[in-house]
């Protein structure tokens, strides 16, 4: 007759620690995506797209030209290149450059939904904003 013993426990995945560099570079991808796809489901919106039609963009004073658009790539580069940035630069630094560039950004989306009716903007909004605090939060704790 033969026994067979229980399979001996391995560690799950939830069980094993994940570096904060990898957890952080997810949240900021994650909050690039949104940003992004929130942006490029306004261009359903007939206001934003004749708008942008127009050479302006919808409900703002701003006009769209070669000075808009590169305060707007410099804008969104920040947050993209912390994805990188936050695998890649030493732990004191990662963390603090980390935690202002989360509340910089979260201030100006907060900002951003000032006057703004459309309900995808604000649940988008809402996202962007609590994956940044997660991102200050998983840097404010980080042991360096």
């Amino acid at each position: 007759m033969t026994t067979t013993t229980a399979p001996t426990e391995t560690p799950t995945s939830l069980e094993t620690p994940i570096d904060v560099r990898i957890v952080l570079g997810v949240l900021w991808t994650t909050m690039v995506l949104v940003f992004a796809y929130v942006d490029l489901f306004g261009f359903y919106r007939a206001d934003v797209l004749e708008a942008a039609l127009e050479g302006r963009m919808a409900s703002t004073p701003f006009v769209v030209n070669q000075i808009f658009l590169v305060a707007t790539l410099g804008y969104i580069l920040v947050p993209t290149l912390m994805v990188t940035l936050s695998l890649v630069l030493h732990r004191r630094l990662n963390r603090v450059l980390t935690i202002v560039v989360a509340l910089v950004v979260a201030l100006v989306i907060i900002g951003s939904i000032n006057g703004e009716t459309w309900v995808y903007y604000w649940v988008g909004s809402l996202v962007e904003v609590l994956l940044l605090a997660a991102i200050v939060r998983t840097a404010w704790g980080w042991r360096v």
